[in-house]
């Protein structure tokens, strides 16, 4: 059998590899647009969530305030409970790294321990400024949706959250240590950690800004009941 083979050698441009640009390449229009879109959902969702609640609230809804078509949502996710789980993860992000940039510009050290009762104090009141900032200032339907929402999550996303939630908290463990060995907080850290969360997370509940104080005044108010002079 004759087999025509070309033997020949490859030319040097077809043989020489294409250079591949350098870092990630960029997102095309429609990219772009479809994580717009997703964010989008995710933003009516939680607004949603807020005012009607899980269960009363239908994709029609979410989609109808986005301009989407009713089926719509199932493009960027596989149900309702995957939008939900969207907000919440959203939110605990949001939320972890506006604290991170809260401290960071406070610019507040525990490591002087000639400083550390006033600086713990200093600190505490930060972190309650920003907590209340992130359940009751603007675009804050993320973090109460959590608060109401959580047991419409599968096992697997709260654990996830959970997680969220501890990486959170963390931060303020060292400034209440801190202020448990100065004296001015007389309940354990670890009791005191959740009664404090617990009281804060419960303003969502009843806080209107157009009645009650404001969220300055709400952080003096919180200091003043949880630490000692």
């Amino acid at each position: 059998m004759n087999l025509d083979v070309d033997t020949s050698m490859p030319s040097t441009a077809s043989a020489t590899a294409v250079a591949k640009p350098r870092g990630r390449p960029r997102k095309t229009l429609e990219e772009r647009e479809d994580g717009n879109r997703k964010g989008d959902l995710i933003a009516a969702a939680a607004k949603l969530f807020r005012q009607k609640g899980f269960d009363a609230t239908s994709t029609r809804d979410i989609a109808a305030a986005v301009g989407m078509r009713s089926g719509s949502p199932f493009y960027h996710f596989k149900s309702k409970g995957d939008l939900l789980y969207a907000v919440m993860a959203e939110g605990m992000r949001s939320a972890i790294e506006k604290q991170q940039l809260t401290l960071k510009n406070a610019n507040i050290s525990l490591s002087n321990s000639e400083q550390t009762k006033q600086e713990a104090r200093r600190l505490l009141h930060v972190l309650i400024r920003h907590h209340f900032e992130v359940m009751l200032g603007a675009g804050s339907d993320f973090i109460p949706v959590m608060l109401y929402e959580w047991r419409s999550l599968t096992p697997r996303q709260r654990t996830t959250m959970a997680k969220m939630q501890r990486d959170y908290e963390a931060v303020w463990l060292p400034v209440l240590e801190a202020l448990f060995a100065s004296g001015q907080l007389k309940c354990p850290v670890k009791l005191a950690r959740l009664l404090i969360f617990g009281a804060l997370n419960w303003s969502v509940q009843w806080f209107d800004a157009k009645k009650e104080a404001s969220l300055d005044d709400l952080t003096e108010a919180a200091m003043a009941l949880f630490i000692k002079d």
